[in-house]
């Protein structure tokens, strides 16, 4: 049966229907939402000059190498291993947190989900630039954080064992000479710096801190070790970038007593260095450093126990919280970025060294007040 026949009439149903062609104004807003449609498909589309910081895997120092809430693995390998030395038993965790990056110069995310991060308390806009240095390709920065990574672990090991009392060969060592300063006519790579004006240099921040107090105004005596032969140069620092320098890259060597292996694959930079420490030293020492209690924490260390800055800290503090701990150990330098953005739930030690960093566990493992303890204050 035929309901409605093929023309416009439709009989029994009242007069034929009348055709009514939309007006300019209903066109032009129709034509409007259709661009507004192809505008928005295509900045959702487009890349944007922006990476994205956000949370990344959380790696337990005491446990495996695998991340924190994965599923376990057989071939699991313990984090840090100590072979051929006595180690103890060790509960809860100690964290070390990592930030993931969306994007690179090569592939950066669209406006859409740029847009989105930027109300995400949790993850953080940067500039591409400023993440990845012009010039510089995603392969080279990883490259240079890998090699990061693997220096963090050696001052870790160094830190950890000069905490314990261990007696090792460790020197600060010329590792670059940087062309058209003083240094150049001065020193050659290898050199082993002992002494500036007479005060010993255990370290690359003594030495950085002497260097500083001695100024631009007159020349340092420096003591060094050139292939075992003891000698004393002369130098004047220089002026760059708004610090005394002597225009040297310097870094650390060092001889163990013995090995400490920390397993940690494609993870890079240097902020893991304090965990590893507070790894090794609760390996090596019976009892339970955190108390079996969950701890996060991130920061740079050298062998002098000295804990430095880190970038994407509150994408830190949010995959802490998210994987369970309630404390988190952060650098002092970095309170300033850590205030008013502390997630629920989460209490912030500020600490300077890794003597600072063993006060807190030691009051988080007896259960006692953290009045006392400096921390970065939640608002």
């Amino acid at each position: 049966m035929t309901l409605f026949s093929d023309d416009d009439s439709q009989p029994g149903f009242g007069p034929p229907r009348q055709r009514i062609a939309p007006s300019k104004r209903t066109i032009a807003g129709w034509v409007s939402v259709a661009v507004a449609a192809v505008v928005t498909v295509a900045l959702a589309v487009a890349p944007a000059p922006f990476v994205i910081e956000q949370p990344g895997p959380v790696f337990n120092t005491l446990g495996t190498d695998q991340r924190v809430g994965s599923t376990p693995t057989a071939d699991a390998k313990p984090l840090i291993s100590i072979p051929g030395k006595k180690t103890y038993p060790t509960a809860g965790s100690l964290d070390l947190l990592t930030v993931s990056v969306v994007g690179n110069p090569d592939q950066r995310p669209g406006w859409f989900e740029i847009v989105s991060a930027w109300f995400d308390p949790s993850r953080a806009v940067l500039p591409v630039d400023a993440v990845f240095p012009p010039g510089t390709t995603t392969e080279q920065s990883n490259a240079q954080n890998a090699a990061l990574m693997v220096d963090s672990q050696q001052d870790a090991v160094a830190a950890a064992l000069n905490e314990l009392g261990y007696d090792f060969p460790e020197a600060v060592a010329v590792k670059q000479v940087i062309k058209g300063t003083p240094a150049a006519d001065v020193f050659t790579v290898g050199d082993e710096i002992t002494t500036v004006n007479g005060e010993p240099v255990p370290g690359v921040q003594t030495l950085r801190k002497l260097v500083a107090a001695n100024g631009t105004d007159k020349p340092a005596e420096v003591g060094i070790l050139r292939k075992g032969v003891a000698s004393t140069v002369s130098i004047t620092p220089v002026s760059s970038g708004g610090q005394t320098v002597l225009g040297i890259g310097a870094g650390m060597d060092y001889t163990f007593p013995f090995d400490v292996k920390i397993q940690l694959d494609d993870v890079g930079g240097p902020s893991a260095g304090q965990m590893f420490a507070l790894g090794i030293i609760d390996k090596l020492t019976p009892g339970e450093l955190n108390g079996g209690k969950r701890v996060a924490g991130t920061g740079t260390i050298d062998n002098e126990g000295n804990i430095g800055p880190i970038g994407g800290i509150r994408q830190k503090m949010f995959g802490a919280r998210a994987a369970g701990a309630t404390v988190f150990l952060a650098p002092a330098t970095n309170c300033d970025e850590v205030t008013g953005h502390i997630p629920g739930g989460l209490t912030v030690f500020s600490v300077k060294t890794l003597a600072d960093s063993l006060k807190v566990l030691k009051a988080v493992r007896s259960g006692g007040s953290t009045s006392g303890l400096a921390s970065c204050p939640a608002s």
